[in-house]
């Protein structure tokens, strides 16, 4: 059997691309595991690059983190796609073999239940989720394990409701749909996902309820949210976005390096002074 080349390289893929932590937490865990050789770094690459960027990596490299707009892109040029990454439709994740070939796979879901589960969160009677992209369905598979009852969620378009609708037969979730001008009554759910862009839930900070549950605002940039804010100052459980980036990375280290145990602890806090540096 044939040794992987001592120097392993790996990178995050995507368009834009400037802003990405993964680097950061990915070079934390390297330095963490001795792993002195493999470099991550990040690449700006968009749908129309992403055959011959693929088609020009060598032996050296290891796997590529994918963000926005290539998770769906990249799923014709691979070899295999894990039934995770097929269930939603979106690669994050690709690890290149020995044998040259590509499997895609998505650290998204797993990575939202362990960054519930690491809080405390395990079940949920119902849960509430704002917006309808595509870290929304991945929040849906990810509930499907963990929501015993009622998934509702709050769009802007019926064009959108319907794409949830039909995301939530394909995950086997129970999916209710209703507009966004009811989206203050998604926060008295056990559980909250905000999946929105900047900006987007802040006027439903004054509507938290003076007991929340728990709320997963997926942004880390800005950090807190007005919303995460207004929830934390009540009691509520709050995860961010930098809880789903460690948690997906952690998972992505793990499979590109064949390592069972990346070092958590160490990622976040890499994550953390790297957005403490940006202001």
């Amino acid at each position: 059997m044939s040794h992987a080349p001592e120097r392993r390289r790996a990178a995050v893929l995507g368009s834009p691309i400037a802003h990405s932590l993964s680097p950061v937490l990915h070079r934390a865990a390297y330095a963490e595991l001795g792993l002195g050789e493999w470099t991550y770094d990040r690449f700006e690459v968009d749908e129309a690059a992403l055959p011959a960027f693929l088609d020009k990596l060598d032996e050296t490299w290891a796997g590529l983190s994918l963000t926005m707009p290539l998770k769906r892109a990249v799923m014709p040029l691979l070899d295999e796609v894990s039934s995770t990454a097929a269930s939603v439709e979106a690669v994050n994740t690709v690890v290149f073999t020995e044998d040259g070939r590509r499997l895609g796979d998505n650290t998204d879901i797993p990575g939202i239940a362990a960054a519930l589960r690491e809080r405390g969160v395990t079940e949920a009677a119902s849960a509430a989720v704002l917006g309808a992209g595509a870290t929304a369905s991945s929040a849906l598979a990810a509930l499907a394990g963990i929501c015993t009852g009622e998934v509702v969620v709050y769009v802007r378009s019926e064009a959108r409701a319907a794409e949830m609708r039909e995301w939530g037969e394909r995950l086997g979730v129970a999916v209710r749909t209703e507009d966004w001008s009811r989206a203050a009554e998604a926060l008295t759910a056990p559980l909250v996902v905000a999946t929105t862009p900047a900006g987007a839930t802040d006027a439903l900070a004054e509507a938290v309820p003076d007991r929340p549950g728990a709320l997963f605002d997926v942004l880390y940039e800005p950090w807190p949210t007005p919303l995460a804010a207004a929830w934390s100052a009540r009691g509520g459980t709050v995860l961010g976005g930098l809880d789903l980036l460690v948690h997906q990375a952690v998972l992505q280290v793990e499979r590109m390096t064949g390592r069972p145990r990346a070092p958590l602890a160490a990622m976040r806090a890499a994550g953390e002074a790297a957005l403490a540096a940006r202001g």
